[in-house]
C-alpha cells in the first residue's frame, strides 16, 4: 500500500494552518505545522516531507528565505501562500524555486487541486524518460539527471523551468497554445494563468538565451502561445 504524501505546513496564523492541516488530514495526508519559516526549515531537515506550503509574510524567517534555504538541499515542491495583489512576491518566490502559489483567501477546492498537481509533476519528473536527452541548437537537456546544458555550459534551472524546458524541446517547431503547455506542464488543473506562464518563459529565457529580449529559442506567439525554434 502506498505511503501517504507528507506535507510540511508553515505559517504564522494558526487558523490557516488548522484550516489547512484539517483538510489535508482527512483525505489522508500526513502533515506537520511550523509558526515560522526557521521551525519549518529544522523540521524540513529532520524529517522525510513531499511538499511544502508556506506563508510569504512570516516572522524568524520568512517563506522567500526559507524557499531558498530548501532549494539548496531539495527538489521537494514547494507552494507558497500571499496576500491578494503581491505580484512581487510571487516572481520573487518563482525565482527562487517555488512550483505554485495560492492566492489568499482560498478555498478547499483550490486547495487540493494545487497540493494533487504539484505532487502529480514531482512524480512526473522522477519517472524513468523514455529517451536519455533532447538537443536542438546547441542546448541539451539530459532527462536522466535532469541537468540541461547550454553552449556546453550547465544552466541552472528549477524542477518546474526544467519541465517546461523539455515540454517545449519534444514540441520544437510547434506553436503551443497558452493552455496546452500549462496542462501538460502544471497539469489538466490549469489552463487560464497566461500571466503565470508569462513570468516563468521571461525566468526561462533569462537562463537559455544570449539576448533574453531578443530571443533565438523561445518565441513568443501573440495572442497563441510559443514555440522552440528548431
Amino acid at each position: 500500500m502506498p505511503t501517504s504524501p507528507a506535507v510540511l505546513v508553515i505559517d504564522d496564523e494558526k487558523s490557516l494552518r488548522d484550516f489547512v492541516r484539517i483538510n489535508l488530514e482527512v483525505r489522508g495526508y500526513n502533515v506537520t505545522v511550523a509558526a515560522n519559516g526557521a521551525d519549518g526549515l529544522s523540521i524540513f531537515q529532520s524529517q522525510h516531507i513531499d511538499l511544502v506550503i508556506l506563508d510569504v509574510m512570516m516572522p524568524n524567517m520568512d517563506g522567500l528565505e526559507a524557499t531558498r534555504r530548501i532549494r539548496q538541499i531539495s527538489v521537494v515542491p514547494i507552494i507558497i501562500l500571499t496576500a491578494l495583489g503581491e505580484e512581487s512576491d510571487k516572481v520573487k518566490a518563482f525565482d527562487l524555486g517555488a512550483d505554485d502559489y495560492l492566492t489568499k483567501p482560498f478555498g478547499i477546492g483550490e486547495l487540493l487541486s494545487r497540493v494533487k498537481a504539484v505532487l502529480r509533476r514531482a512524480r512526473w519528473s522522477e519517472a524513468q524518460p523514455e529517451q536519455e536527452s533532447l538537443s536542438f541548437r546547441g542546448i541539451t537537456a539530459d532527462l536522466v539527471r535532469h541537468k540541461v546544458t547550454a553552449e556546453d555550459k550547465e544552466i541552472d534551472l528549477t524542477p518546474t523551468e526544467f519541465n517546461l524546458l523539455v515540454y517545449l524541446m519534444k514540441n520544437a517547431g510547434k506553436t503551443l497554445s497558452h493552455r496546452a503547455i500549462l496542462q501538460n506542464v502544471w497539469g489538466p488543473e490549469y489552463g487560464e494563468e497566461a500571466e503565470y506562464l508569462r513570468v516563468y518563459m521571461g525566468k526561462l529565457r533569462q537562463k537559455i538565451e544570449k539576448d533574453p529580449l531578443q530571443p533565438v529559442y523561445i518565441q513568443t506567439e501573440r495572442g497563441i502561445g510559443y514555440r522552440f525554434e528548431i
